[in-house]
């Protein structure tokens, strides 16, 4: 595992000859040893797509490649900070949540209106956040940021997981996820919490939770 956590709001990362991470711009609060910091607009092993769609998600902010040896600390903001291990599987998280991410996973962008019809425009809108979220596949660790600290929720076939779109983090698994919503069209208009707007995500795997509704 690349990332070790110091407190709720600081990780330490391993960093060693041969072996890329990558981190959010700014992510870096100090490091020892000989260890590199460079723009990467590609974001990994996401290519040209991956660049795109954070184009067109207005995440203009390049992630940074860190190479080298010796170990760096990464925050951001005072945000409370998760790690999650991946083994194979793939981690679906808001890409303005991604901290830091070790060089073996794979990354890309996903329309979430591919998953759940007019989910994704529907999020956009009332959320803030974009209509493309960062799909990452693969072996290794993963760092992602939320406020006032995260809980993992299991997603059951038999107990499926409402979750207010502000709240959501991300989710690995076999998952399926589409909006539903509480109120009429008419009477959503101005509101972009939970009482109006919830995600299901159904299938098996786990969903993130952050206490908060406060965008990042």
């Amino acid at each position: 595992m690349a990332f070790r956590e110091i407190n709720a709001k600081m990780v330490e990362a391993a960093v060693t000859p041969g072996q890329r991470l990558f981190s959010q711009r700014g992510a870096m609060l100090a490091y020892r040893g000989e260890v590199s910091f460079t723009p990467n607009l590609s974001g990994g092993q996401g290519g040209l797509v991956s660049m795109i769609g954070r184009r067109v998600a207005d995440e203009d902010t390049p992630l940074m490649t860190v190479e080298g040896s010796g170990t760096v600390l990464f925050g951001h903001g005072g945000h409370h900070i998760q790690v999650i291990d991946l083994a194979g599987d793939t981690l679906y998280v808001e890409a303005d949540r991604l901290l830091a991410f070790e060089g073996t996973l794979e990354r890309g962008t996903v329309f979430l209106g591919s998953q759940g019809g007019v989910m994704g425009m529907v999020r956009g809108q009332v959320s803030g956040q974009g209509l493309f979220t960062t799909s990452l596949k693969g072996h290794g660790s993963v760092a992602v940021m939320a406020h006032g600290g995260v809980i993992e929720v299991p997603i059951t076939p038999q107990r499926p997981v409402h979750v207010d779109p502000q709240a959501y983090v991300a989710h690995h698994g076999d998952v399926r996820n589409k909006l539903s919503t509480a109120l009429g069209w008419r009477d959503m208009v101005g509101r972009g919490s939970g009482e109006a707007f919830q995600l299901e995500l159904s299938g098996s795997g786990a969903v993130y939770v952050q206490a908060s509704e406060e965008k990042l």
